[in-house]
């Protein structure tokens, strides 16, 4: 399963609390857009999906 992020979940409004969370740096934010993830780089562990507070980080 991959992880995806849900634009219309994430306000996109400040840095994503979550990609400093990504221990393999698998989670980008360019500016404010909301953070793209790099499935190549991405182990699942699914530290980005519990610690969004907007739960706009998701497997599926």
């Amino acid at each position: 399963m991959a992880i995806t992020v849900d634009k219309n979940r994430c306000p996109q409004n400040h840095p994503c609390p979550s990609v400093r969370i990504c221990p393999v740096g698998a989670l980008k934010q360019q500016g404010f857009k909301a953070p793209e993830v790099d499935m190549d780089k991405c182990i699942q562990c699914k530290k980005c999906v519990n610690y969004c507070p907007m739960g706009a980080i998701k497997i599926g």
